[in-house]
């Protein structure tokens, strides 16, 4: 079986609002777990409590994601930072 090799290079990676993206599919995990509360009852008699669950996971881990992806987009200004005063420098 021979190996896979790719034909071309990858793109560079897509940069945009990273931590508004986070921020809003967090709060929209946690909408949905919020709309979800009233109706455990109706998920618990059909044995669909994961789907409750699943939403409130989603919106726990998001925001271990915001605060990853603002100490990343800080280490990321940091360093452009630190890349311009070299520059400057004679």
């Amino acid at each position: 079986m021979a190996k896979w090799t790719p034909k071309h290079e990858a793109p560079e990676p897509l940069e945009g609002p990273v931590v508004a993206t986070i921020t809003g599919g967090t709060i929209l995990w946690f909408v949905l777990f919020l709309v979800q509360v009233p109706f455990y009852g109706w998920f618990d008699d059909r044995d669909l409590t994961w789907w409750v669950w699943t939403c409130l996971a989603g919106a726990g881990l998001g925001l271990i994601g915001i605060w990853y992806v603002r100490k990343r987009d800080a280490a990321i200004k940091r360093h452009e930072a630190r890349q311009r005063a070299e520059q400057s420098q004679p």
